[in-house]
């Protein structure tokens, strides 16, 4: 895919995809949303991809969504029938659903590394990855009641577990802007960093260093950890048991433990 809003290039292991509208603040119109998904699903299929960081271009991460796509939802929607209009109405906000889920069901953990604003829709994004890093000076918002709207693309279902009941509903129903710091206090994000430039090196770093170890095992501890957030400890216990039934007796796990005896480097195949 040729794409126009984002850039995606692989090195070592590790996609790094970069929001690529900063005239714009990077801000998600229709093609962004949909490129997005692209690449997280190329990511997925691709073996040699074992890490992904997704970062932006410019003063700031994402903007959120842009303005003109929402203004224009109207005309895009418009039906004779108000049945079918409404009907197109929710298959679109479905679609915006899909891009972000797309992050959460890559079977490839992804680093989110985040500076300047990551509001409304931007959040949505960044609440889906596995890990999130921040530079200082970064601004998090959940912006949508100032325009009007309930968030509808997985902020409201996704932050309160990340940073608690109390702060999620906080900063829905407030709309204020949460500093980098706050946002580590209340484990929006993990890490903190100076700047930008450092905040992209610590995420490839981390990437990297997942991208070393045994893919089995990482795409295996991604797959466990989401199922077991959605469903009580018997069921997670029960799911771990099954997959590793199936997955454990790998040439992995043979090469690691050879590693560990033997003090060296183990390398694991794609």
């Amino acid at each position: 895919m040729d794409y126009t809003t984002i850039t995606v290039s692989v090195d070592a292991g590790v996609a790094s995809i970069y929001l690529n509208r900063p005239d714009k603040a990077n801000s998600l119109n229709e093609a962004m949303w949909r490129e997005l998904e692209h690449a997280m699903r190329w990511c997925d299929e691709q073996a040699p991809v074992r890490a992904v960081v997704l970062a932006g271009n410019g003063k700031h991460f994402c903007a959120g969504i842009d303005l003109s796509m929402l203004m224009n939802i109207q005309q895009a929607v418009e039906d004779a029938c108000d049945g079918r209009k409404r009907e197109k109405l929710r298959r679109l906000i479905l679609a915006l659903q899909a891009s972000v889920n797309s992050l959460e069901q890559c079977r490839k953990p992804v680093i989110a590394a985040i500076h300047g604003a990551c509001v409304g829709g931007a959040l949505d994004i960044v609440l889906a990855a596995d890990i999130r890093l921040a530079a200082s000076g970064a601004v998090f918002s959940v912006r949508e009641v100032d325009v009007g709207m309930v968030a509808d693309v997985g902020t409201l279902q996704r932050l309160g577990r990340i940073v608690g009941e109390g702060n999620a509903r906080e900063m829905a129903l407030t709309a204020r802007d949460v500093a980098a710091d706050e946002a580590r206090d209340m484990r929006l994000v993990n890490r903190v960093l100076p700047d930008r430039e450092q905040v992209l090196q610590a995420a490839q770093a981390m990437a990297q260093g997942i991208a070393a170890k045994s893919p089995l095992a990482v795409r295996g501890t991604k797959e466990i950890l989401n199922y077991s957030r959605d469903h009580s400890v018997a069921e997670g216990l029960n799911h771990v048991a099954t997959w590793n039934a199936a997955m454990l007796m790998s040439e992995d796990i043979q090469l690691a433990v050879m590693a560990a005896v033997t003090g060296s480097v183990p390398t694991f195949r794609d």
